[in-house]
């Protein structure tokens, strides 16, 4: 099959920091899927894995190639014996296990648990940009923050909300709440882009935070959700927080001072959503199932897709192309790529 992979991590522009190879199909375990994979999308931790910037696997570390890649949508071909509610046929999407092989093939084992199906209202590739980032915001959202769908009294402040995981948060946030969401750019479009998404308000996160906060009179904010450049904002967080509120993070600040929260009896809280999977914990399966959420809420026209722009076929010179883009920082929502 044909795949995309890396020998020795390094940095994109490397000649080979990406190469195109022919590897064999994998053969799926008792609670595996078997997908063609027929699009995929490209996150920040495809590019810290490729750079080094994550601890790597045994395999990485022998000079073994390592097929990265986590969104994926696509066709299932075999199914294991132990697996529950998919057949030979189905369209899938999903965002895949850290250490497992990547979606940067042609074929993929994924466990069915966490697998949900495609939206039936959109394409493979639309549908590869929404896996990761989605169940990453419906996790933060609902499962560390503890917001209750229908909540209202209350202002969410999204982080960084043109990226992928706020372009996903927001929509989540607006169709399933009552809060306040004001979000945080710094340029027109993603201003714009966050707006289009569903937030009512929109502030420049390279000005001081709370005097903006105050001047549009919103409520309380009970909420953050920090996507990006936590270390550098902490301190702005925390000051526009209320007491008893809750922030939620999902990047990799080195270090963070979290003292000050204690004198608003606040709470920090960490989202990874690889984590269900890397534990293989008893509500892993709570992914499949918010994926089949969230494609419903994409069918009935209430969530769309974040992608944004797109590349065909996938090979080694559009995913170098993507990655840099990425680490550019400048992207809006998801760029995606389909067809091997």
């Amino acid at each position: 099959m044909k795949a995309v992979a890396f020998k020795q991590p390094g940095p994109i522009d490397a000649p080979d920091a990406l190469v195109d190879l022919e590897l064999p199909r994998p053969q799926p375990g008792a609670c595996d899927l078997l997908v063609n994979v027929r699009a995929v999308s490209v996150n920040p931790v495809d590019t810290k894995v490729r750079g080094a910037r994550h601890q790597g696997s045994a395999a990485q570390a022998s000079g073994e190639p390592r097929v990265i890649g986590w969104d994926a949508a696509g066709v299932v071909v075999e199914v294991g014996v132990a697996v529950r509610d998919f057949s030979v046929g189905d369209e899938v999407y999903y965002a895949g296990e850290l250490e497992r092989p990547g979606s940067n093939a042609e074929y993929q084992t994924v466990d069915w648990r966490i697998v949900g199906r495609k939206p039936r209202s959109i394409g493979f590739a639309e549908s590869a940009a929404l896996p990761l980032t989605s169940i990453t915001a419906w996790e933060l959202l609902f499962d560390r923050l503890g917001i209750r769908e229908g909540e209202k009294d209350g202002t969410l402040l999204v982080s960084g909300a043109a990226g992928g995981v706020g372009s996903i948060l927001i929509q989540l946030a607006r169709r399933l709440t009552g809060l306040t969401i004001v979000g945080t750019a710094s340029r027109p479009e993603t201003t714009r882009w966050a707006v289009e998404l569903g937030a009512h308000h929109v502030i420049n996160h390279t000005q001081p935070l709370a005097g903006q906060l105050q001047a549009l009179a919103v409520p309380p904010v009970k909420y953050i959700t920090s996507l990006t450049a936590t270390a550098r904002n902490f301190a702005q967080l925390v000051e526009v927080l209320a007491p008893q509120g809750r922030i939620g993070v999902i990047d990799d600040p080195a270090t963070l001072d979290v003292v000050p929260l204690k004198r608003k009896a606040a709470s920090l809280h960490w989202e990874f959503m690889f984590a269900r999977s890397m534990w293989q914990t008893p509500d892993m399966a709570e992914q499949g199932r918010l994926l089949n959420r969230v494609a419903d809420l994409v069918d009935r026209g209430e969530l769309r897709s974040t992608q944004t722009r797109t590349f065909s076929p996938i090979n080694a010179a559009n995913l170098k192309a993507v990655h840099a883009l990425l680490e550019s920082g400048k992207t809006i929502g998801k760029l995606t790529l389909s067809d091997f």
